[in-house]
């Protein structure tokens, strides 16, 4: 195995956030009817004309941007012809040999001190096909909603030499395309669907060997699977001294094989040629520079700078800034911070990772949706850093939020939770704590030397005040009423 290199490229297939279709006015809308977001232009009525949506346009500028490509001023669709039973006009609006966006890159983390540039050849507008559903009766039932859906296909050159690459670049694609939000990334639902083209060759050797397609990849982890699994029956195919056949694989993720469905097509199989309905697509200089001056921060320099301006560990600030999302949630609970510090920064970053995440994850949600604002979450800190709450009351306050929807402020006076801060407050607790008879052997070990003892009297104090004791305070009480 280690004799061979595999040789990977990616064709991942986007379906765009648009409200209509790429050529026509129906809707995209998931979760309709059967044959419902349909019309004569999609149908592939004769005599119908597609008028091309502005807005597919806009988001491939967008991602051809952020992509570093270049972005071809004149480009031309072309007709993909083959035939599919859910691909009423015979062709598939597509473009070719002049594609909008070409020869740009993106940077993966190869590991954890280096990148990887991995070049993408193109990236070109097009539209999807119908959907064809067997049922268990053998019969084939077609729903041609998705006929016409604006997708963005991105081609990637070959230069991923793992599963674990690939997956690391899928990954990046997806946040790419979500940042963005021209496409909300879901490969459970076919928004984000990926096929991959896999060789493999002697290390050293120049030429590529013959490769393979696998389809059905309907997750990230079914990516990395299907093609660890594919890379292996290659090597031993080729140790076995057979030949690799050039053929499109359907991977099934019950059975963790990848099955033949067809020999491999060439471009010269689609008789690709311009399509005479649509005009080229002109792209001016003033409407890319409109469209770059209204780009967001790109992803991985929102990391960069988070580790740079908010003083975070990469590992934080991969998880904040994993989504837009999250990284806006976090800065929107910055700016309502009374306190800006690197302590104050990380104790944000705690609470989101551990806390509002988990409760995301838990309610299988996203952070839009989420039921507590921003600026709740930076007053609660502040009453954390005010010693108004000690951190045990502010996951209790934390809980109360989720259900009442009330502000922690609001929380904290009428369920009187503010933290104990008197001393002499604290110090009576204390003293009946300490003086308790049945607590004397404790007392007598703390005493002895065993220090690891005032854990206990820490736990009975909080218990007695009801978790609102400051911790530091009881601490330093009891250290000084231990030993006297």
């Amino acid at each position: 195995m280690q004799s061979y290199e595999p040789v990977i490229g990616l064709e991942v297939h986007a379906q765009l956030k648009t409200k209509s279709k790429a050529f026509c006015k129906c809707t995209i809308k998931f979760g309709n009817d059967s044959n419902t977001n349909v019309c004569p232009v999609c149908l592939g009525m004769p005599g119908t004309l597609p008028v091309l949506n502005k807005n597919l346009v806009e988001f491939i500028l967008k991602i051809g941007l952020f992509t570093n490509c270049s972005i071809r001023e004149n480009s031309i669709f072309a007709r993909k012809n083959y035939f599919y039973p859910d691909l009423p006009k015979g062709y598939q609006i597509s473009q070719y040999e002049e594609p909008i966006c070409e020869n740009g890159f993106v940077e993966i983390d190869s590991d954890e001190n280096s990148k990887k540039k991995i070049g993408i050849t193109r990236i070109h507008m097009e539209e999807d096909a119908g959907k064809s559903i067997h049922d268990l009766d053998y019969d084939t039932l077609v729903d041609i909603n998705r006929c016409g859906v604006p997708l963005i296909e991105i081609v990637s050159e070959p230069e991923l030499h793992s599963s674990k690459e690939a997956y690391l670049y899928l990954q990046k694609i997806k946040q790419i395309v979500t940042y963005l939000g021209i496409c909300d990334g879901n490969m459970e639902e076919g928004s984000l669907r990926c096929d991959a083209n896999i060789s493999v060759r002697k290390i050293g050797d120049k030429k590529l060997g013959t490769k393979t397609e696998i389809k059905n990849m309907n997750s990230f982890r079914n990516v990395e699977r299907a093609l660890e699994y594919e890379i292996k029956r290659q090597i031993e195919s080729l140790q076995n001294g057979e030949k690799i056949i050039q053929q499109t694989l359907l991977w099934n993720a019950n059975l963790n094989v990848a099955l033949p469905m067809r020999s491999k097509e060439e471009a010269h199989d689609y008789r690709y040629f311009p399509d005479p309905d649509l005009v080229p697509v002109v792209v001016d200089k003033n409407w890319i520079d409109s469209i770059k001056s209204n780009l967001v921060e790109y992803p991985t320099n929102r990391r960069d700078r988070f580790i740079l301006e908010y003083f975070l560990p990469k590992y934080d600030a991969d998880i904040l800034t994993s989504e837009k999302e999250i990284a806006d949630y976090f800065e929107d609970v910055l700016k309502n911070l009374k306190t800006k510090s690197k302590e104050s920064f990380k104790s944000a970053s705690n609470w989101i990772m551990t806390e509002v995440l988990r409760v995301i994850a838990d309610k299988k949600i996203s952070i839009d949706i989420f039921s507590i604002p921003s600026k709740y979450i930076a007053e609660l800190l502040n009453l954390i850093d005010e010693k108004i709450l000690s951190g045990k009351l502010a996951k209790d306050v934390f809980e109360e939020m989720l259900i009442s929807k009330k502000s922690p402020n609001q929380i904290v006076e009428e369920k009187s939770l503010k933290q104990i801060s008197n001393t002499d407050e604290i110090e009576k607790i204390v003293d009946e704590i300490i003086f308790n008879p049945k607590n004397k052997s404790q007392v007598e070990k703390y005493k002895s030397g065993n220090e690891k003892v005032i854990a206990y009297f820490v736990g009975e104090t909080m218990k007695a005040s009801k978790g609102k004791a400051n911790p530091q305070i009881v601490n330093e009480i009891l250290k000084k009423k231990l030993i006297s």
